[in-house]
């Protein structure tokens, strides 16, 4: 079998998962649903962050019949340097302020993003908050903590992997665990499986489970025929 057939494979399996991880939520409650896209913006990030501005507008496309989505822009770079938008309403408004930012080198701060999401749940419901990085360099401990109060607060996060790291796949795992969110992996040289993906969660946040099984059933082939394995 090919490299690009294993990798095929591979992708399809992780959406797999992820959609099973995701359907099993509790529903959501109605109205307008609150997304955080947060992304890791250190250096070794930059291709990735080029493919997350081409595809964000799936955060918007997918939920568009579903009363649309909120969506607030979160990212970290640099040394400690941490940003987070306002919510706004429409793709354009995101990819301007995703194009005004370049990746710095610079440690993770993973931490701050869930406890930024922690406050903002607070103030008013997160429906969900989409992580997408590639390592982990700070305490397990703390962030296992954080996950578990969002868990608790019903704001699951939706750790989304590039690469192959083991410790933050471990970390990831555990982070979307507590949380009550999902795990997955992705390749950026597969940027179907990340748009995917974030449309997956985009629905989740704007509909619910029901809503995602309804988006799933329209999708493409590959992921209808995920959805059929699911019981």
């Amino acid at each position: 079998m090919s490299d690009k057939e294993l990798r095929t494979r591979s992708d399809k399996k992780s959406i797999d998962q992820f959609i099973q991880q995701v359907r099993k939520l509790p529903p959501q409650v109605g109205g307008q649903g609150r997304l955080i896209f947060a992304l890791d913006a250190t250096a070794s990030r930059g291709a990735t962050w080029d493919q997350a501005c081409h595809l964000q507008s799936e955060l918007f496309l997918a939920t568009k019949d579903l009363g649309g989505l909120a969506i607030q822009l979160c990212y970290y770079r640099g040394f400690r340097e941490f940003k987070a938008t306002g919510f706004v309403n429409e793709t354009g408004q995101l990819l301007n302020l995703m194009n005004g930012v370049s990746c710095l080198g610079g440690q993770t701060q993973i931490c701050r993003v869930l406890a930024h999401a922690r406050e903002e749940t607070r103030a008013k419901a997160v429906k969900a908050v989409v992580f997408i990085g590639d390592s982990c360099e700070e305490p397990v401990d703390e962030l296992c903590h954080i996950a578990g109060e969002l868990g608790m607060l019903r704001t699951p996060v939706f750790m989304f992997h590039e690469g192959a790291d083991a410790h933050a796949r471990a970390v990831f795992q555990q982070v979307s665990k507590l949380s009550g969110g999902a795990y997955a992996p992705f390749d950026r040289n597969s940027p179907q499986v990340l748009k995917d993906l974030m449309a997956a969660v985009a629905v989740y946040a704007s509909g619910g489970a029901k809503a995602l099984q309804d988006y799933s059933s329209r999708s493409s082939p590959e992921v209808k025929r995920l959805t059929q394995q699911i019981r």
